[in-house]
This record gives structure tokens, C-alpha cells and sequence, in this order.
């Protein structure tokens, strides 16, 4: 009996064993890379449409008998609540809940855009477009990002880059989209056929969208630890201070060209297509460079860029002039977006982790997103209606930026300048 004991088992130690799943990235392959059409999907259907409220803002202003402050309110909550629920959906990710999070996400969102069809008023406008559909892309965008991270390592950057196209184009389509149907369909329509638009993206992008790292059921919401970290916390507050001056930016643009330069809404539209839809061969391009070079160094040449664009809003008093400053401010910014996630995943040390500290990141610079066009906006009420402090402060904004991921850098590989970083 002992010896046939002995046989069972030494056969038992030599029978061959599934290998252990890898927590190496495949960085590429057909699974990868659908990954990341349908990252641009959501990010097309959740940034896309928040930074298409700059032609909203411009409807608005004609149709509410409300300030350009009190109405920006609106785009800045659903700004502010796309980020700062990634707190929570971002850990979601981690728990291994990305699909649960995807339809509770796309659920609020697509209510939120047809109950906004038949709003009238300025508070179901804030509750329906601001709270709603901010809510639901919050939480489905987040973990999204967070996802495609796990399947890339060399090829992060690129990848990233790739989903960002969907900010610019979500950005350009929408505009457009909605200057052509609001004249033959109404409000109403136009905003039920964004919404079936968006429900055929989600149906997508949940048939084919899977994790890849098995859950991490164990550990905090809120990486606490993260805050002692002088890397992290440099580059939160940079880009608390980019999101600051160019959400402002995003938001008045068209109501700039209305209010300053006699635009009607018709054209003054396109200064909102153009400024996010020139950012696409930005967002292909920089984080190219940046597989290369290192996307925090790329992210203070771009920063460098911006904030000398935002000095030169101050310069522009024609259309003309205006429309160049437009696609040259659209473009670098686009460049500098087109990073951000990539760029905190370089200063993250385990991929586990990334969809925890993406939510804590985005939660942070969502007050960003949340104040910047207010402010801006009271600022211009200061000022009975004019924009220069306004522009003034936005260019400070975006200078502040760019020190702050300068510090970031540093803070990680040193002053030498041939280091990737």
C-alpha cells in the first residue's frame, strides 16, 4: 500500500500543470488592441461629450435668460463628477467589477441624455446634462482607462494616445452634430439621437471589453500612501492647474466669439470644433514621442506650448485671428491631454494599483474642472463682461502647469536632460 501511495504520488508531481496566468502586459495582439477601439468608444461618449459643452454654452446663453456663469455650472458639475467618481470606479476595476460598473454607468448616462431632450429650465438642464450623464461617464470612464493600462507596457503611450483621439472627436462630432439638427429636428430630437448614438456605443463596448488582471479583492479605496509621495503630489496639482484654465477655455470659447467678436452661434460653434478636433494628429503623434522620449518630458514641452498659446489669446481681436488661435491652442493642448493618464502610469509602481490611483487623481483635479469655468466666468462679471483679466488668469493657470510637471520630473530622474522620464 505505502509503495502504490508513492507511485500515485510521484505521478501526480510529474503530470504536467496549466502555467500561472502572467501579470506581464501582452503590449500588443488582437485582444490588446480591441481593448483599446473600445477605450475610444467610451472615451468618444464620455469626455467627448463633456468637452463638447463649449457649443451647448454658446446655445444656452441665447436661450436661458441666465448669466455665462450660471451656465457653465452646468458643464463644470458634469466635468467635476466624470472625474471625481473615478475614485470609487477606478477601485472597481482593481475588485474586478468592471462590467457591472460599465452598465451601471451607461444606464445613468443615457437617462441623463433623454430626460435632458425634454428639459426647459436651467435646473433640469444642471440635473439631467450636469448631474446624470456626469455621474454615468464618470463611472464607466475611469475604470475603461485604468483597463487598457493592463494590457500595455512599451506600447502604453501610443495606446493612450489612441483612446485621447476619442476626447478631440467626441469634441469635434458633437458641435457639429448638433448645429445641423437643431435647426430641422429641434432640442429635443437632437439630443434623443446623441443618445441612441451613445447606446449603440455602449452595447459595443460591452460585448467586447474584458479585464485582464485577476481581481484584487484586499485593500483601500484610497491609497493614502499615495500622498506622501512629493512625485504624486506634484503632478496632481499640475494638472489641477491645467484643467483649471482649459476647461474655462473649452467652455467660453464660443461665447467669447459671440459676446466679443459678433459671431452668431452658428459660427461661433466651430471655434468649439476646432479647438478639440485639431488636438487628433496631436494625440497620435506626441505620445509617439513620448514611447521614445518619455511622456513627462513631452508633457513640459507641451506645457511650454500651451501656456505661451494662452499669453496669445490675449493678442487675438479679429475672426480671422481668433480661428488660428483656435486650432493652435486645440492642437498642443490636445498633445498635452493626449498624456496625462500615461503620465501618471509612469509614476505608479505596480499595475494593480492603476485604477486606484487614477480615481484618487481624477477626483482631485475634478474641482478643477468643477471651478475653472465659474470662476472665469465671475471674473468676466467683474470685468462688466470683458475677458482679459480672465484670459490673464487662465494663461497664469497653464504656466503653473507646466513648473508643476517640470517639479515632477525632476523629482523622479533628476535635471539630466537626455533621461527618458
Amino acid at each position: 500500500m505505502t509503495v502504490r501511495n508513492v507511485e500515485i504520488r510521484d505521478e501526480e508531481e510529474s503530470a504536467p500543470t496549466s502555467p500561472p496566468p502572467t501579470s506581464e502586459p501582452p503590449d500588443g495582439g488582437v485582444q490588446a488592441w480591441t481593448q483599446v477601439a473600445m477605450g475610444w468608444i467610451v472615451m468618444v461618449i464620455s469626455w467627448g461629450w463633456v468637452n463638447s459643452f463649449g457649443g451647448f454654452q454658446a446655445y444656452y446663453i441665447s436661450e436661458l435668460p441666465e448669466s455665462p456663469s450660471t451656465i457653465s455650472w452646468i458643464g463644470s458639475v458634469q466635468a467635476w463628477l466624470t472625474f471625481s467618481t473615478g475614485a470609487f470606479s477606478g477601485r472597481l476595476l482593481d475588485a474586478g467589477f468592471f462590467t457591472p460598473a460599465l452598465l451601471v454607468g451607461a444606464v445613468l448616462q443615457l437617462v441623463g441624455i433623454f430626460l435632458t431632450s425634454i428639459a426647459t429650465k436651467y435646473w433640469q438642464l444642471l440635473l439631467t446634462q450636469g448631474i446624470l450623464t456626469g455621474f454615468g461617464g464618470g463611472i464607466l470612464f475611469t475604470p475603461s482607462v485604468g483597463l487598457v493600462l493592463t494590457y500595455f507596457s512599451s506600447r502604453r503611450a501610443i495606446a493612450l494616445g489612441i483612446i485621447t483621439t476619442g476626447n478631440s472627436i467626441g469634441g469635434l462630432a458633437y458641435p457639429i452634430l448638433v448645429r445641423g439638427l437643431l435647426p430641422r429636428l429641434g432640442f429635443a430630437w437632437t439630443m434623443r439621437l446623441i443618445g441612441f448614438v451613445h447606446m449603440v456605443g455602449f452595447a459595443l463596448v460591452a460585448c467586447l471589453m474584458k479585464s485582464r488582471l485577476p481581481p484584487r479583492k484586499a485593500g483601500p479605496i484610497i491609497d493614502w500612501v499615495a500622498f506622501k509621495e512629493s512625485v504624486f503630489l506634484s503632478y496632481n496639482a499640475g494638472l489641477f492647474f491645467f484643467n483649471w484654465a482649459m476647461y474655462y477655455t473649452f467652455y467660453h470659447i464660443g461665447a467669447f466669439g459671440i459676446q466679443v467678436l459678433g459671431m452668431p452661434y452658428s459660427e461661433a460653434a466651430y471655434l468649439v470644433t476646432i479647438v478639440n478636433g485639431v488636438g487628433v494628429p496631436a494625440r497620435l503623434v506626441i505620445p509617439l514621442l513620448a514611447g521614445r522620449y518619455g511622456p513627462l518630458n513631452m508633457m513640459i514641452i507641451m506645457g511650454c506650448c500651451v501656456t505661451v498659446m494662452a499669453f496669445c489669446w490675449l493678442a487675438t481681436s479679429d475672426r480671422v485671428g481668433m480661428y488660428i488661435w483656435a486650432a493652435i491652442y486645440g492642437l498642443f493642448s490636445g498633445g498635452f491631454q493626449s498624456l496625462i493618464p500615461t503620465g501618471l502610469a509612469s509614476i505608479t509602481k505596480s499595475l494593480d494599483m492603476v485604477g486606484t490611483r487614477l480615481g484618487m487623481f481624477f477626483t482631485v483635479i475634478s474641482f478643477a474642472a468643477l471651478t475653472g469655468p465659474p470662476i472665469g466666468g465671475a471674473i468676466q462679471t467683474a470685468e462688466h463682461g470683458g475677458y482679459r483679466v480672465a484670459e490673464i488668469w487662465a494663461a497664469l493657470a497653464t504656466l503653473l502647469c507646466t513648473l508643476f510637471v517640470t517639479t515632477t520630473r525632476v523629482r523622479k530622474v533628476g535635471w539630466k536632460i537626455g533621461t527618458p522620464a
